[in-house]
């Protein structure tokens, strides 16, 4: 498995605040004292998906990987909140159309870089910490992927209520760098000479390169 979903430093935001107390929520699970508020359940159904598609991976190979993960990630993920977030000024003047090439193309790259990413199962375990409440009425979800070394990645979840439910609406790699904030400084040099098009055009073309993978 490669270590992280996104890239550190220009990362999605797909990851710092210390949790007092985690609690283990997928592999080697105990029990939770209390039950986990909606937004943590939303966090442990993907968790638990992604756990049993990179237990799958060798022979779902990475499209099929793509297959299984892409519904989840649309129930999960605030996609066109975040979208429309990282495209910046570019979502203001694209049409209807444009936005929903948008959508789909960022959409189709984050379960690309999932698929890729997480490629094989070797004991990892995913803990998942209380929600804690950010106003305006968001909540934080913090978690750690542990990994069979002992090696520990903080990946922390923004959480808003949509249709739907809690849904994640920013992901922090390290605990704090933020992928939207990341996503949308580098996608405004792309749309600043090429606009909407351009964007959509580089997102599905990053999609590409990573489901080519095996």
């Amino acid at each position: 498995m490669h270590p992280l979903p996104l890239r550190r430093g220009v990362a999605l935001a797909i990851l710092g605040v210390a949790a007092a107390l985690w609690l283990t929520a997928l592999v080697g699970a105990r029990p939770a004292a209390a039950a986990p508020t909606d937004a943590e359940a939303r966090v442990n159904n993907f968790y638990a998906a992604l756990l049993d598609t990179m237990k799958q991976a060798k022979r779902l190979g990475t499209k099929g990987r793509y297959e299984r993960l892409f519904p989840v990630i649309l129930d999960t993920f605030d996609v066109p909140g975040m979208t429309r977030l990282a495209a910046g000024p570019a979502w203001q003047a694209a049409s209807p159309a444009q936005q929903a090439e948008l959508t789909d193309a960022f959409s189709r790259l984050m379960t690309a870089t999932y698929a890729a990413r997480f490629d094989d199962f070797t004991g990892e375990q995913f803990e998942i910490a209380p929600a804690v409440d950010q106003p305006p009425g968001n909540k934080l979800v913090r978690t750690r992927l542990v990994q069979s070394n002992g090696k520990i990645y903080n990946l922390n979840y923004l959480m808003r209520a949509a249709a739907g439910g809690w849904k994640i609406a920013d992901v922090y790699l390290d605990g704090t760098i933020s992928e939207l904030a990341a996503r949308r400084a580098e996608f405004a040099s792309i749309t600043k000479d090429g606009g909407p098009d351009a964007l959509v055009g580089l997102l599905r073309q990053r999609a590409d390169k990573l489901l080519a993978g095996p």
